[in-house]
């Protein structure tokens, strides 16, 4: 068996996280280096390299990282004022963690291009 991502040990709770929910398809915990005042990743339970990796079976999956993403932003206080549903795929496109994730970003002015 491969060794594990880091996100799956912070799934099970391996490394320390502050966790803000889980259910049986995924988890949300915060940033250790937000970009923003909140910074959340959303990471499906079920171990997705990336979303260009993803198969068609996944396709609930993937509807329920984004709706459990508008929730998390509900939650948190920025659904109203605004934010920014991030996900990277590949080296070139910023991937840092070989385990598919949607960064929530929020709580002040985002601009555009990220830069």
């Amino acid at each position: 068996m491969p060794d594990k991502t880091l996100f799956e040990k912070i799934r099970d709770h391996e490394i320390p996280a502050v966790f803000v929910h889980e259910d049986e398809s995924c988890v949300a915990f915060r940033d250790i280096s937000p970009q923003a005042p909140v910074h959340i990743l959303i990471v499906p339970r079920k171990p997705v390299p990336r979303v260009g990796l993803a198969e068609a079976g996944d396709a609930a999956l993937l509807g329920h990282l984004l709706m459990t993403a508008a929730e998390v932003a509900r939650r948190e206080g920025v659904a109203d004022s605004g934010y920014r549903l991030v996900i990277n795929n590949g080296r070139d496109g910023g991937e840092a963690v070989p385990h598919l994730h949607v960064h929530l970003l929020g709580g002040r002015p985002l601009t555009w291009p990220p830069g």
